[in-house]
């Protein structure tokens, strides 16, 4: 059967052929794969795991209403009428300004944030309109050195603001610097609040400003300074308390600021400073002294001053200080004052002599109309002076009469026998 025969081999070649088409479509196939399933692999080893990563989160967005400067490490809300703390600050913060804004009330844990808030060293409130601030306002502020409240209407500074919310557990406070100055209270509320009474407590509550370097209470009309207010701040470098009111430092000590640098008491209403004032101020060895523009009254109490100011060395400018009063040693300079310069004459203040002035006005108008009454009445008054008289001359004519009687005897035997 040649027929059969001749088609046998044909048929088997066409199969080959298919079976090694097959084979090299399979094949093409199979290089194309694995590359992209390889690449695909690698891409994907390659990708770290958000589990396993171990990589720090991202900082936080900044607030809506600030400014913020990674690189700077500082954010800026300032004029925006916030009412209370942002509360999406980011954890990079360092200096953080919130000036200008409307925070009545600072509340207890005002900064408390997660992640919180470690590396913020540096937090301006001025210009707020803060009325208010609570015990433990500035906790979970682990790093804060640098405080400043000034421009703020503050009635209400709690003993424990610096400290904790935890009144009978009081944590040391990190600051180093501390500005209160200008805390512009109503004229209603400072007649029924004691600043001074109210600083002093915040200061001296469980040893917290312990650590504090700087300290700046100026242009708050203090009258005075309570007693110890500085016991608690043995590591107090600078104390501004300019342009005040004080008019005196008897009560005040600064025995243990034994680290005092600076000690600003310009723009006040010191008159004199005291012997023990003067030995406490001397003990303390860094300490410069600035005295500037206070109205020294230069009377015999001022002479152990004048004798300290020519030896110490203290004293900043005090070639510039001058006398106020009384009137006749006005501008005179310290430093050029001898003792025989300084007596106490009478001084009175110009509120007494004005007082005395008007005592003396009133009491000659009253003396104008009491004689002006007498010459009105000048007819009736004449005659009730003559009838004054004329009785006064009888009774003493009558006086007169028994006189004689009794001095002469034979007067007296012819009243004896008429009486018989």
């Amino acid at each position: 059967m040649p027929g059969g025969c001749s088609r046998g081999p044909a048929a088997g070649d066409g199969r080959l052929r298919l079976a090694r088409l097959a084979l090299v479509l399979l094949g093409w196939v199979s290089s194309t794969s694995l590359p992209s399933s390889a690449s695909s692999s690698t891409s994907s080893a390659s990708l770290p795991a958000p589990a396993a990563s171990g990589q720090p989160a991202l900082p936080g967005r900044c607030p809506a209403p600030c400014e913020c400067s990674e690189a700077a490490r500082t954010v800026k809300c300032v004029n925006r009428n916030l009412t209370e703390v942002p509360a999406d600050l980011p954890p990079y913060v360092r200096n953080l300004f919130l000036t200008g804004n409307q925070l009545a009330v600072l509340p207890a844990g005002a900064f408390a944030r997660r992640p919180p808030l470690a590396d913020l060293a540096a937090l301006n409130l001025s210009g707020n309109r803060l009325k208010e601030v609570d015990a433990g306002a500035f906790e979970h502020l682990p790093g804060l050195r640098q405080l400043d409240l000034s421009h703020n209407p503050l009635a209400d500074l709690s003993p424990f603001a610096f400290s904790g919310s935890n009144a009978s557990v009081v944590a040391p406070s990190p600051l180093a610097e501390l500005i209160l100055n200008r805390l512009e209270l109503p004229a209603a509320e400072r007649q029924n609040l004691s600043l001074e009474g109210m600083v002093a407590a915040a200061l001296r509550a469980g040893h917290a400003l312990r650590g504090l370097r700087r300290l700046e209470l100026a242009s708050n009309q203090l009258l005075y300074l309570p007693r110890d207010v500085l016991a608690h701040l043995p590591g107090l470098r600078h104390l501004d308390l300019r342009n005040n009111s004080l008019v005196g430092l008897t009560h005040v000590s600064f025995r243990n600021l034994t680290h005092l640098e600076s000690l600003h008491l310009e723009d006040n209403a010191l008159k004199v400073l005291r012997n023990g004032t003067l030995a406490e101020l001397q003990s303390l060895p860094h300490v410069r002294v600035f005295l500037d523009d206070n109205p020294w009254v230069c009377d015999c109490h001022m002479v152990d001053m004048v004798a300290w100011l020519k030896e110490t060395e203290m004293v900043q400018g005090k070639g510039r200080l001058t006398c106020a009063f009384p009137e006749k040693m006005r501008h005179r300079v310290l430093l050029e004052l001898n003792s025989s310069d300084l007596d106490c004459d009478p001084i009175l203040p110009p509120s007494l002599q004005t007082s005395y002035v008007f005592l003396g006005i009133v009491l000659a108008l009253i003396g104008a109309i009491f004689l002006l009454v007498l010459y009105l009445n000048r007819k009736g008054i004449k005659k009730w002076m003559h009838n004054i008289r004329d009785a006064c001359r009888d009774h003493m004519e009558g006086y007169h009469y028994r006189y004689e009687i009794n001095a002469d005897p034979r007067l007296t035997n012819l009243s004896s026998n008429s009486d018989v």
